[in-house]
């Protein structure tokens, strides 16, 4: 393996983040990015990051002539960018060499489907997937294989929201739905959106479960649903059924669970009584019969993260 120069490094570190010459200002468009490949003599893309483009043990390869046109198509930008920069360094690493030889730019691909270098933010590619197969056409694959592991992890992503929406209880459904959209580019407005959806829900299971007893019982079963998810963890709605028990009054809660709970109201209650919120307000300890009930369900058909924390001291 050839070793790293760390003045080249430098040099690379240094054009990604100060941008193209007469680019760091202003929002990024296709026709500023064909003004640098106009006058580009070669283009490298090396399948890493900026930081190890480097390194002689990466793939790359070397456009000139015609394909650099080619190239420029496929690297064609939503104007205007996104606002806003990714926190990854980014990969490929598209470095561009005017006539002589000057590297004159040094772009990052992001996720497949955005472009950073080419103004002061970065910017969506208006066609990720054709960039991705041009790359796997002349060898570089990295692309082609990641969009594929992705594709496969946003399949289960789907079928464990769906999951979840067919658990919802009646009446709730609609409110589900709209609870568990995905967040698209607009975070903030995902953000009060999501706020919004949290309070029709807190409405909706109030006015169909009047009684407390068993709206509890009814989200407990809820709640439940993300504990025999093999990922384990919690999404955003795992997190607002929690968040809707968490209002309810503690020892109705355990009024609750304490005669003849389902084994999926069980599973709801582990995951209740082992979140930070709850032993951050009333401690680890469980009263009786709901203590007995809780471990008799974990030993006999509980999760290893339920396992886990009955072994450290939670439920007890």
């Amino acid at each position: 393996m050839r070793a790293h120069h760390r003045n080249d490094v430098d040099t690379l570190t240094d054009v990604i983040y100060e941008g193209t010459t007469d680019m760091t200002e202003g929002a990024p468009t296709t026709a500023r990015l064909r003004d640098v490949l106009n006058r580009a003599g070669r283009v490298v893309i090396v399948e890493a990051s900026p930081d190890e483009a480097n390194s002689a043990d990466v793939a790359q390869i070397v456009v000139t002539g015609a394909e650099i046109a080619d190239l420029a198509r496929m690297l064609a930008i939503v104007d205007g960018g996104t606002g806003d920069r990714c926190l990854c360094d980014g990969w490929p690493t598209i470095m561009v060499h005017d006539a002589t030889g000057e590297l004159i730019a040094c772009w990052t691909l992001h996720h497949q489907s955005g472009l950073r270098g080419t103004g002061d933010c970065d910017a969506d590619l208006r066609d990720g997937p054709a960039l991705t197969e041009w790359l796997a056409e002349r060898g570089l694959t990295g692309s082609r294989e990641v969009q594929a592991e992705l594709a496969v992890q946003e399949a289960e992503e789907d079928r464990r929201r769906m999951r979840w929406l067919q658990g919802a209880p009646a009446g709730l459904r609609d409110a589900a739905k709209d609870l568990a959209h995905p967040p698209g580019d607009d975070l903030e407005a995902w953000a009060g959106q999501l706020r919004d959806v949290q309070a029709r829900l807190a409405t909706l299971i109030h006015h169909c479960h009047p009684d407390a007893i068993e709206r509890i019982r009814v989200l407990l079963a809820w709640a439940g649903i993300p504990a025999r998810e093999p990922g384990g963890g919690l999404k955003w709605y795992d997190m607002a059924v929690q968040q809707q028990l968490l209002a309810e009054d503690p020892d109705l809660i355990l009024a609750a669970l304490a005669t003849s709970p389902s084994p999926a109201q069980l599973d709801g209650a582990a995951q209740l009584f082992g979140s930070l919120d709850w032993t951050g307000a009333h401690g680890r300890r469980l009263p009786e019969p709901v203590r007995s009930l809780l471990v008799g369900h974990i030993q006999a058909a509980g999760t290893d993260p339920m396992r886990f924390r009955l072994r450290h001291g939670y439920y007890a």
